[in-house]
């Protein structure tokens, strides 16, 4: 039995007794490549990863939710209900009381439960920790329910309780790559009609995480106004979301336009193009093309939509060299700080991270994380008690 899994059994039963109806796990995620892109209507290609969070369950009749979280020692109380407001002291419980709240205006059959929570996803590092919170509980208390919605909807109620409780106005990436994803696949996602592609990854590729030791909130940070600065670029264009603009209609009215305006705007078009093209090349175990889309990827965000710090720039850089010309590195998450995705061939793997140990050191002038991940599969019920 996972060690996560073993803690979380244990945290449940001291602070409830007893066993859990049931748990489920629900995956964090690394962006390949497609940033700032799903709230415009774009294209993304995310894997789901070996992090995740962990969520055991058990009804209690009616009444209110007990919630433990047992990474913080810290637990929450609250009575179920579609009218449920943003939660005054913020963290994570906002991300399980948005959405409880999402699930019952759905008609979902809560009533009253006991949840312990566990996770080993790295928070503030671009690699979806609260999606996975998210998902992880809207499956266990669907689960409970005995709704099964298909994962498309889940990641949907989970990206509305971030946008309407949290206050984080997300796309849908991170929620769709930790509920719908494939065991061995990234997953190229149609943020507009939710169309979902695997795309299976070569045999012969392995990804790298390093973690720069930048940490960032995005709710505090940036994120929102990135968002509004497209909104207010697709209007200048005519258009619904920048998912439908090109280079030639920006450079048509690009005299015109605040140049800030303009440069967001060509991150999203570009990147739409490059997630598109570096799929065709996964697809076809093209290594040497998807790097060269995922340092153009990160120059993007360094120079157009301005979401990189010099850490991460130095990350990245020095990744790339390591890795060659079969594969690239890129920032990936929201931005401003957080994780370097590089995706290599396996025969790469030490080399790169000696370079990244020898040469890199966090803020604190501590050495970096390094993890190599497999691609694996999203959000499922693992254990169904007696």
């Amino acid at each position: 039995m996972p060690i996560l899994q073993t803690r979380l059994a244990e945290g449940f039963a001291q602070r409830f007794g007893g066993a859990p109806d049931l748990v489920v796990r629900a995956p964090g995620r690394v962006n390949l490549i497609g940033e700032h892109t799903d709230y415009n209507d774009g294209f993304a290609m995310p894997v789901a990863i070996g992090p995740e969070t962990r969520v055991a369950v058990r009804r209690r009749g009616e009444g209110e939710i007990r919630v433990t979280a047992l990474n913080f020692g810290e637990e929450d109380a609250f009575v179920p209900s579609a009218d449920l407001q943003k939660a005054a002291q913020g963290g994570w419980r906002d991300y399980i009381r948005g959405t409880v709240a999402i699930l019952a205006r759905e008609g979902v059959d809560i009533g009253g439960l006991d949840i312990a929570v566990m996770g080993d996803v790295p928070m503030g590092t671009g690699l979806s920790s609260s999606a996975s919170l998210e998902v992880a509980v809207a499956t266990a208390v669907l689960a409970l329910a005995g709704r099964q919605e298909n994962p498309k909807q889940v990641a949907l109620w989970a990206q509305a309780a971030e946008n309407d409780f949290v206050g984080m106005r997300c796309g849908n990436l991170d929620q769709l790559a930790s509920a719908a994803t494939v065991e061995g696949a990234a997953l190229l996602i149609d943020c507009r009609s939710l169309d979902l592609r695997p795309i299976r990854m070569p045999s012969d590729a392995a990804v790298m995480i390093v973690q720069s030791g930048v940490v960032r909130g995005l709710v505090e940070g940036h994120y929102n106004e990135r968002r509004r600065q497209c909104e207010a670029a697709a209007a200048i264009l005519g258009v619904p979301a920048l998912r439908d603009a090109d280079l030639a209609m920006l450079e048509a009215v690009a005299a015109d336009v605040d140049p800030l305006v303009v440069r967001r705007a060509r991150h999203v078009i570009t990147e739409n193009d490059r997630t598109l093209a570096a799929a065709e090349a996964l697809a076809l175990g093209d290594l040497q093309a998807v790097g060269v889309l995922m340092r153009e990827s990160h120059a993007s965000q360094r120079d157009d939509f301005e979401i990189t710090v010099p850490l991460t720039d130095r990350l990245a850089e020095l990744m790339s060299e390591a890795i060659g010309e079969h594969g690239g590195a890129r920032q990936t998450g929201g931005g401003f700080g957080g994780a370097v995705v590089g995706l290599m061939r396996n025969d790469r793997v030490e080399a790169v991270r000696e370079r990244v140990l020898s040469d890199y050191r966090t803020p604190s002038g501590e050495l970096p994380d390094v993890r190599v991940e497999r691609a694996c599969s999203g959000a499922s019920v693992e254990i169904v008690g007696s």
